[in-house]
This record gives C-alpha cells, structure tokens and sequence, in this order.
C-alpha cells in the first residue's frame, strides 16, 4: 500500500516512510490510496493484540507482518491492564468504551505506546541511520503519552510543547515530571493553535530542515497528522462493535453509532476509516465544546477558525484549527487541488467553504453537536445519580450531544477519552462538592465522593520532581529545533 499527499497526488510514499516522516514535504497529510476491505465479522472474533495485528498489516504492507503481531501483542497488554478497548454499559442502548485504562490514562496511549515500534521498524525498513527528532504539539494528554512512549527510544529526540495555562494541572504535571534522557518540554505562551501552527512551521521550513540535515537529524512527529497515531486508532471501533456483538446486543450487520468528543478529528476519522473498511457503523457523531468551529462546519460547510477562543474545563478540545479534518475533505472530494487550496485559504483568511455537494457528502456519515460549561457539568453530575458512571469533562461533552443525536433502536458507543482523576477539580464541582484549590486534594475527594480509585500513575505525580519549567513563545519553537545535533 501507498500512501500520498492531500495535496498533491505525486507525492507518493511507502507507509514506513509516511510514518518516519509524518507530514508531506509541502505540508499535506499522508492518505492510503485505498480503503482497504476486510472480513469485519472474522476480525470481530479476535481479541484485541491481534485484532490490531490484522489491521495494522492492511495498511502497514512493507512490515513484516511477524513484527506487526509481536509489536500489538506487547502493546496492547500489561499496559493496559487486560482493558484495552473495554466497552462499558451506561444506559439502554447507550455504552461507554473506556479508552482511558493505558500508562497516561487517555485514548493516545493505543496510537503512541506503539507508534514509537513502527518509527524504529520504519527507519530500519529504510536503511536510515539519522537521529529522529520529534516536535509535537499538545492541547494536554497527546504530550503525555508521546513523552512516556519516546522516551529513552535510541536515536529520537522529542521535544513537547503546550499552552501554559491551557492543560489541567495533572496533565501539565504529567508532562513536567517526565523522565528520559532523550525528552524536553516548553509551555508556549497563547493557545493550543499558537504552539500547532509554530510545530507546522517548522516542517514546512526547508531551511531548518537543510541545517538539520546537516548534522544527521530529520523531523517527524506524533500529533494526529502522522498516519502511524491514526491507523491504530481504527482498532478500536472494531473492538466496540466485537462486544455487543458477544454481549447478544446486535446481530453482525446491524448498525452500531459512535459519539466522539473531538477537537483535532482524529480520533472520529478512525472510525471513519472502520466503516469504509467494512465495519457496519452507523452515524458517526462529533462533539465538541464551546470551542465548536467543527460542530458549525459540519452543519454549514463553512470552516471559520478565526473567531473566539474559549478556555474550557475540556482543554484536550479546546482547538480551532482541526488538521484531520483536511483527511476527511480529500476522501470526500478525491481532489488534491480542492483541498490544497481550501488549506491555503485558511492560513491566508483563517476561513474556507466547501461546496454544498461536498457538505452533503459529510453529512451522510457525519452528525455533530457541542456542549457548554454548564452542560457539562449538568452531564457528568447526571450521569453519576442516575447512572452510577464517573466520567471527565470531555467524556461528558459526548455524552450531551449523544443524547441529543441517539436514533431509537441504534446502540451508541460514547468514546470515552480520558481518567475522571486527570481533572479532579472540574468533575468534584460537577457533582455539587467543593472543590478543593490542590489538584491532589480534589483528587483524594473525588475517590471520597464516589468510592472510586485515581490511577496510582496519577496519584503518584504528588511526589515527582518536576524538571521541566521553560515558557517561550510560539516563534521560539524554530530555535528550539535548531538546538539539536546529531
């Protein structure tokens, strides 16, 4: 399989090098050249390593497929504590899928405890012998799970950069206490978009990446705009689909439908990627928080990402500028040209608009809807008395709209995507209970309040130095990558 440019078509890759080099050399994202079909129900009957194993080897074709199964075996097990894609009952027809019982305690633990596996393999599949540097931008728990599955790798750097006051104390934590020798993290003053856009930079810079060169350093990165974070992603809407079907709750064949709390679309693209494989999902729902430039795009085809930018107890959404969503625009047009030119009228005007047929595409498959603060609040308090489910602020902001967007008689899979425990404070006033101002007190209040238990990887955090401390701005970002050497 081959991999080529949204925006140009001629530029053609083997997956390995998709994976090794992330994004295209004038700045499109890597897009198989087909969609590949599988047996779904024969897939359904796996369990989830190999399960991840037989996907992976449709679109990983120049791996050995011997590595592909040992490296899905070794990711998906102890790390995930026997829960890797675990579908919980909410409601009737309404089901959580748990995506938060990985090393960091959110979904990017299923991409990035294996992506740094298929980097390596990718680079020895290449004969390249360079230090791989990776620049990664975080609106809070992708910065997290890259650090923890890079760190230490031979030959790669990584360099993590997040809006100061933009993350929950916990993931800000997380990131600042990382160990490794091979890792380093920046807070970027301004929002999620500023340090995105700084990281998108410094790809498209021929000069810094001719320095680079130089001294035997490449570029690449983790965010959602690598094809090797969202193939295996795919994985898991398999997995969703696999225990209803175990559990008697649908027939193979029968629709299933996904809510995904979303702000850079990846995570929703993925199971985009699973029904055009074969996978009978239904509607795929995209919910977003006050920040909600999808839920507008997706009801009027106008993409405006510059407007007003919200702050909000959901700060792994809290985007305006969603990359994936240049993926789904090429699937639904197959015009490289279109979108390259939708692309730069948004980093001219910071605006396009699609044509009324393209909209019309997207709205066959996909639903949306967007939750306020006091919505979400009102959800995850809803949820615990009527329901008995715990769940954190962006879990919650699905679960509003899932409502809202449920057909009778048609399950719906809320992807739940992070640890009530990583935003103790937003979840305890949710649920009436006073807040306390420590992150670590409210997180002991919460296990009081609910008889649950925080992750020990969180509750651990209170005695872990922290060692990383530097605020830049976003322009900084290139002399941060100019710093490396070989």
């Amino acid at each position: 399989m081959q991999f080529f440019s949204t925006r140009d078509q001629s530029r053609r890759v083997s997956a390995s090098q998709a994976i090794a080099q992330g994004l295209s050399d004038e700045g499109g994202l890597f897009v198989p050249e087909r969609f590949p079909q599988v047996d779904a129900k024969a897939l359904c009957a796996l369990d989830y390593p190999a399960m991840a194993a037989a996907v992976l080897k449709e679109y990983l074709t120049d791996y050995d497929p011997a590595f592909l199964e040992k490296a899905a075996a070794e990711t998906y097990g102890e790390a995930f504590g026997g829960k890797a894609g675990f579908l919980a009952p909410v409601e009737g027809e309404m089901w959580a899928l748990e995506l938060w019982h990985g090393p960091t305690c959110a979904f990017k633990d299923y991409a990035l405890q294996l992506m740094p596996k298929l980097l390596v393999e990718a680079k020895r599949n290449l004969g390249r012998t360079e230090k791989t540097l990776i620049l990664v931008a975080t609106s809070g728990d992708t910065g997290k799970a890259a650090l923890d599955g890079y760190h230490d790798i031979p030959g790669v750097e990584i360099a993590v950069f997040y809006p100061t006051g933009g993350t929950s104390e916990i993931q800000r934590l997380q990131m600042a206490t990382q160990e490794g020798a091979n890792v380093a993290v920046y807070a970027v003053r301004g929002n999620f978009d500023d340090a995105q856009t700084g990281v998108k930079r410094v790809f498209g810079d021929k000069a810094i990446a001719a320095e680079l060169e130089k001294r035997n350093v490449r570029l690449s990165s983790a965010n959602s705009i690598n094809w090797g974070r969202l193939v295996p992603q795919i994985v898991y809407y398999f997995a969703a689909y696999a225990q209803l079907l175990r559990a008697g709750r649908i027939a193979f064949g029968e629709k299933v439908d996904f809510c995904v709390p979303t702000g850079n679309f990846g995570d929703i693209l993925a199971g985009y990627y699973a029904k055009r494989m074969g996978l009978p999902v239904g509607r795929l729902v995209c919910a977003s928080n006050q920040n909600n430039v999808l839920t507008d795009f997706l009801r009027t085809g106008v993409y405006t990402a510059k407007r007003e930018f919200y702050k909000t107890s959901s700060p792994s959404m809290d985007i305006l500028v969603s990359s994936n969503l240049e993926r789904l625009l090429y699937h639904v047009t197959g015009s490289d040209a279109e979108v390259a030119e939708w692309m730069a009228q948004l980093s001219r005007t910071g605006r396009y608009t699609v044509r009324p047929e393209t909209l019309a595409a997207i709205q066959q498959d996909f639903g949306c809807g967007w939750a306020g603060e006091e919505e979400v609040a009102a959800e995850i308090r809803t949820r615990w008395e009527r329901d008995g489910y715990l769940c954190d602020t962006h879990t919650a902001v699905a679960f509003h709209v899932a409502e809202r967007e449920k057909r009778a008689g048609v399950p719906m899979v809320v992807l739940s995507t992070a640890s009530p425990f990583k935003f103790p404070r937003s979840v305890l006033a949710a649920l009436g209970r006073q807040a306390p101002e420590n992150d670590f007190e409210a997180m002991q209040a919460l296990e009081q309040a609910t008889g649950r238990t925080a992750p020990a990887s969180l509750a651990a955090l209170k005695t872990r130095t922290e060692r990383f401390d530097a605020v830049i701005e976003p322009a900084q970002i290139a002399d941060v990558a100019l710093g490396y050497q070989a």
